[in-house]
């Protein structure tokens, strides 16, 4: 099963830009998030339409965001990448012929959509800020300062 895991990525490199001092251009968010420039870019324009962040150009360029982390909700982030499916499951024939998988298809139909509107709701009601105050907790309880942070996704001791 493929998994949309562009969610995820687009918060964690929000919040990496939330904790830069400068500019963070799409090379630097991509080694970040091990993945290509040109995949960052995309993700980050559609944000950008949103609003959410904004690029400046030429030397010292990169993205910054574009509104306070208290005003952006992870249901805002799913909106600007498009509303992608939540959900990994569905039917396995969306127009059956048989009665049965009919029946199967109803059945499962209001389950899929109120599982989708809990989790729209909940998306909604967590902000940016809530995430980064997570994350400084989690660097405070290892006794890491921001500033002394690196990323290394082959190793749980930083951030």
């Amino acid at each position: 099963m493929i998994r949309d895991t562009r969610l995820s990525g687009v918060l964690h490199a929000l919040l990496h830009l939330a904790e830069a001092d400068a500019p963070v251009t799409s090379e630097q968010l991509a080694r970040t998030m091990q993945t290509n420039p040109v995949v960052m870019r995309r993700l980050m324009a559609g944000l950008r339409a949103a609003g959410f962040v904004a690029s400046e150009k030429g030397h010292g360029g990169g993205w910054v965001l574009g509104v306070s982390l208290s005003r952006i909700t992870l249901g805002d982030i799913h909106e600007a990448l498009g509303s992608p499916a939540l959900l990994a499951v569905g039917h396995r024939d969306e127009h059956p012929a048989c009665l049965v998988e009919q029946a199967v298809n109803h059945a499962l139909d209001g389950a899929y959509r109120e599982a989708e509107a809990l989790l729209l709701k909940r998306l909604h009601a967590v902000t940016l800020a809530a995430l980064s105050a997570d994350f400084h907790r989690r660097l405070a309880e290892r006794g890491i300062h921001a500033k002394d942070m690196h990323h290394d996704h082959h190793s749980n001791s930083k951030a």
